[in-house]
């Protein structure tokens, strides 16, 4: 299979001029913002973030009204509404944005932008999950009301390491009084700078210009951009999409995995229908030391995962090479068909347990204690996983091979609420 590399131009990320809150019409900064759509845990964490303030960009996000049909256009006029009372005031000029985020350890700066949207075949822009089809359409029919690109994606490419291009504008840019500071409630402070300075820019352009980017966070948002576009005829705003962009050289992300929540199968199905293909073994808690012995039989070179939900943890590990042979698809890198999740879906939910793939019956959620806790509040089944590496995912990335939806969680994300792009803004 031939690795995919740039078209000719690479990435091309555009200055834009920023739709912000207005300090003094809200709370706080922190009280306005919300992680991206799809990290939102519903219902609790909703109604959290709409209490937090009357202007929480979940409003815009995450609408929610008695007519569903309703929904992103209530978002829209929720949008000019705010506009109007300038509770969100554009910038003065277009500019790219320097964002930092520093917390529990971790220090990440990129550039907020507008990303030129490239056709897939361009290897420009690698995704590496595939996405479904309704939630696409529902993000489509969000911006497509509102006119807006609410939240960036998160986009990471391999830079030089060295201090120039990019990283020295960068550089500079945090040693200047940043826009706006904030911490939010999970302890993450976070910053932002606008660049406007011409020179800058231009370097930027230039240090981008050989580079392609992984998808790190948004694939569906990707994937509705490109469906805008492709509606539209002629050079506009759809033309672009809103993104953060991490050097990965300078700043690693953090890979982490996102679990599933099994709500109509009980641990002690799971568990029994697993006998003779799987070892399955009792490990004590509390959850980190029952993860740490996850994370001991995966990087062992076995497919594991944990199960939960009955105030107990099972590990299960050394499926049946025979059965795996027979079940998991061939025609893939065997990086690819060795993946947990690809054994999770063709092996696991398919074949044994025979849940199929919608929200009715698997939820997908990022914190492994709050899969627990739903598994045994709702009688459910929590199945963790070990994280896959990065670069993992982009080989297969870059062999135009995706994963199975939902297979990792890069971060950390960004902070949705910070920076709005409006295309009627240009």
């Amino acid at each position: 299979m031939t690795t995919r590399g740039p078209a000719r131009g690479g990435l091309r990320l555009s200055a834009f001029r920023g739709l912000r809150y207005a300090p003094e019409r809200v709370g706080s900064l922190a009280a306005v913002t919300s992680p991206p759509y799809d990290v939102v845990v519903r219902p609790d964490g909703l109604r959290h973030l709409e209490t937090a303030d009357p202007y929480n960009i979940v409003r815009l996000i995450l609408p929610h009204s008695a007519a569903p049909a309703a929904r992103h256009r209530q978002a829209a006029e929720t949008l000019r509404r705010w506009q109007a009372e300038g509770v969100l005031i554009a910038d003065p000029e277009p500019a790219l944005y320097v964002y930092e985020q520093r917390g529990g350890g971790l220090l990440q700066r990129g550039l907020i932008g507008t990303l030129r949207l490239s056709p897939p075949e361009d290897g420009i822009v690698l995704p590496h999950e595939d996405v479904m089809p309704d939630i696409v359409e529902d993000r489509a029919e969000l911006m497509r009301e509102t006119a807006a690109n609410l939240e960036p994606l998160l986009l990471s490419y391999r830079g030089s390491g060295a201090a120039d291009g990019a990283a020295a504008v960068i550089e500079r840019a945090v040693q200047r009084t940043p826009l706006l500071s904030t911490t939010t409630e999970d302890g993450f402070r976070h910053r932002l700078w606008a660049v406007t300075d011409p020179a800058e820019l231009a370097g930027i352009a230039e240090d981008l210009a050989g580079h392609q980017a992984l998808i790190a966070d948004g694939h569906h948002r990707w994937a509705t951009y490109l469906r805008l576009r492709d509606e539209r005829s002629g050079p506009g705003p759809w033309d672009f999409g809103l993104v953060l962009l991490v050097d990965t050289a300078r700043y690693p992300l953090r890979v982490r995995a996102i679990h599933r929540l099994l709500h109509g199968l009980p641990v002690a199905d799971a568990v029994t229908s697993l006998e003779g293909v799987f070892r399955i073994r009792k490990v004590a808690g509390p959850l980190p030391d029952a993860l740490d012995s996850l994370a001991d039989a995966s990087e062992a070179g076995s497919n594991a995962f944990l199960l939960a939900g009955d105030g107990a943890f099972r590990l299960i590990d050394r499926p049946d090479a025979g059965l795996l042979d027979k079940t998991v698809p061939k025609g893939r890198p065997e990086a690819w068909r060795t993946l947990d999740a690809t054994v999770l879906h063709s092996l696991l939910l398919e074949r044994i347990w025979q849940v199929p793939d919608n929200p009715e019956q698997i939820g997908y959620i990022h914190d492994a204690a709050a899969a627990v806790e739903q598994a045994e509040r709702r009688g459910g089944t929590a199945v963790l996983m070990h994280p896959v590496g990065e670069d993992v995912v982009r080989e297969l990335a870059q062999q135009g091979v995706t994963m199975p939806r939902k297979s990792t969680s890069f971060g950390p994300k960004p902070a949705t609420g910070l920076v709005l792009r409006s295309l009627e803004l240009g």
